[in-house]
């Protein structure tokens, strides 16, 4: 047990003890973080996962244990927790369509019964910091959902901590990237009036200290704590703020009242890669003030001698990150709410129903790691190697229907990764060397993929082969196929004899 002096909580060797831990969420942003902090503090790791395959290549993967299952399936959730000591909770359905809602609160509800049921000693929950003094009905739908939850999990029987923070900083994250891009190419603004509201931001780094601390909190304490940077200032100043460290000249930003929650996100949908989906909440959590009214955390995870991280260091830590392409996990790392998650049929006569398929190949003058490269490379600020144009402009039709477009970009410039978001689609499959297969999440009625790979003839010579694939769903899904084949040549054959030069010229 813990011992106070001093105001201050000592462990006994029996607290400090490693655990094995639970972690859900581990494709997202903050999970992904989180497990490679739990194997350095020295604990066992066990990750609950819908799609496995997505861990695959993370590099703490061959580290912990997978167990496949979603947190909404009682019995997935009961396996996973046997023999835990720690369940983090990191899921949420944020940016997710109707009923949301009743997804989370069904989904708290089975976890904290079933770590109940399992005897988990703890239960850690990642939430948002509500305003103080503003009724439940006011807050935004997303907020009071995850205040919800907190509440549903503290109240499961077994000790829990809620950490609520309000803006994340940090490489990668949403609301750095939303903060970063609006910085970055609006000179001059009319914002919401939101941007006047006070926050207080946490770094990254402090979130993930805080979260890897709660494993070793005393039995005794089940309780929702504020986590908080040492900065309370205005989204206003925080948009200043990035300007400086990002070198850029002072903004002009210009608030007016007539910028709903609903308008707000579409213009951060237009200027950001953060769809329109995911900046409405982060939007309505900006409406009102959103600032610690406790540390007590620190009693039990004492804070870093440098102290906690500033603003402008987080920027500048978050700004490096990028510039380097050094970002271990961003936003698009958790599937978009609502896209696919059904694997490609491999079966040709797939009881699934029609599958339209457009195929290409070509004969590279390049060794097959040299086209291995060009295909890896691909996306991003690497383009896609046909018709530049017809690819923006479906970039752009996808976020006009509240898709991702084409502007999440990459996580690496020449890597990828199960589970990466590239653009409008998602690696759902890499076997390096050979074959990327990509998920499409852009709206489509149906489902779409695209498979590119290396090859060899029967004289040993490269061959690029390629594959786009689209079940449809329903008739409009018919006739999108029917609509849109008439460009193939144009950019699917581009891109395949595209590929084929850039890889000779750079094999070359």
């Amino acid at each position: 047990m813990g011992t106070e002096q001093g105001g201050r909580t000592r462990h006994t060797d029996e607290d400090t003890a490693p655990r094995h831990c639970l972690v859900t969420g581990a494709s997202g942003y903050i999970g992904g973080r989180l497990v490679p902090e739990l194997l350095a503090a020295g604990h066992r790791v066990r990750c609950l996962a819908r799609t496995p395959a997505k861990l695959r290549d993370q590099p703490w993967a061959a580290d912990v244990e997978v167990v496949e299952g979603d947190v909404t399936d009682p019995d997935a959730v009961r396996d996973a927790m046997r023999g835990v000591d720690v369940a983090y909770y990191l899921v949420h359905a944020l940016g997710g369509g109707d009923g949301f809602e009743a997804t989370d609160r069904q989904a708290a509800r089975t976890f904290g019964a079933e770590a109940r049921a399992t005897g988990v000693g703890r239960v850690v929950y990642l939430g948002g910091l509500t305003p103080e003094g503003v009724p439940e009905r006011e807050l935004s739908p997303h907020l009071r959902s995850r205040a919800e939850v907190g509440e549903i999990l503290l109240e499961s029987g077994v000790p829990t901590a809620v950490l609520r923070a309000a803006v994340i900083i940090g490489s990668g994250s949403a609301s750095f990237e939303m903060l970063r891009y609006l910085t970055e190419r609006l000179p001059v603004m009319v914002t919401p009036s939101w941007i006047g509201s006070r926050v207080q931001p946490v770094a990254v780094r402090d979130v993930l200290r805080a979260l890897v601390g709660c494993a070793l909190l005393p039995a005794d304490v089940s309780r929702a704590f504020d986590i908080g940077g040492p900065d309370v200032l205005t989204y206003r100043e925080m948009m200043q703020r990035y300007a400086a460290v990002a070198g850029l000249p002072h903004r002009l930003i210009l608030a007016v009242p007539v910028l709903t929650p609903r308008l707000s996100s579409h213009w951060v949908g237009l200027v950001t890669p953060v769809p329109r989906s995911l900046a409405r909440p982060l939007a309505e959590s900006l409406r009102h003030e959103v600032v610690c009214r406790e540390n007590d955390l620190a009693r039990y995870v004492p804070e870093p001698p440098e102290g906690l991280v500033g603003v402008d260091r987080a920027l500048e830590l978050a700004l490096q990150r990028v510039r380097d392409a050094d970002v271990t996990t961003r936003w698009t790392s958790a599937s978009v709410p609502g896209a696919p998650s059904d694997p490609l049929p491999t079966d040709p006569d797939w009881a699934g129903g029609s599958l339209y398929t457009d195929r290409r190949a070509h004969r590279v003058d390049a060794s097959e790691d040299a086209l291995w490269r060009v295909i890896e490379g691909i996306g991003g600020d690497n383009g896609w190697y046909s018709f530049p144009l017809a690819w923006a402009v479906r970039g752009w039709l996808d976020r006009l229907v509240g898709g991702v477009g084409l502007r999440r970009g990459r996580r690496d410039a020449a890597r990828l990764r199960t589970g990466d978001s590239l653009d409008f689609w998602r690696v759902e499959e890499i076997e390096r060397g050979r074959l990327l297969r990509l998920r499409a999440e852009m709206r489509v009625p149906g489902l779409a993929w695209l498979e590119l790979r290396t090859a060899h003839d029967r004289q040993g010579r490269t061959v690029y082969l390629q594959r786009a694939l689209f079940h449809p769903r329903g008739l409009a899904g018919h006739l999108y196929w029917w609509s849109v084949a008439p460009f193939h040549g144009l950019v699917f054959g581009g891109m395949a004899r595209n590929i084929a030069k850039a890889a000779a010229r750079d094999g070359g």
